[in-house]
């Protein structure tokens, strides 16, 4: 499971999220981008942020 928390990139924002695939999670902090923070133009630089933020999703057990 993967897990992307938007205050890692975008100080003091609180949402995050998570899936199965990469992919997923980048297309839905994508989304979150355009709704939440504005962006309109999402560059290649934007998507490596992500990824690059993008951890394994630890057990809430």
């Amino acid at each position: 499971m993967k897990e992307f928390h938007c205050g890692s990139l975008v100080p003091g924002c609180d949402w995050h999220t998570r899936a199965e695939e990469e992919a997923e999670v980048i297309r839905r902090a994508v989304e979150h981008m355009r709704q939440a923070h504005g962006e309109t133009i999402i560059r290649e630089s934007m998507i490596e942020a992500i990824r690059s933020r993008i951890v394994e999703a630890r057990d809430a057990a």
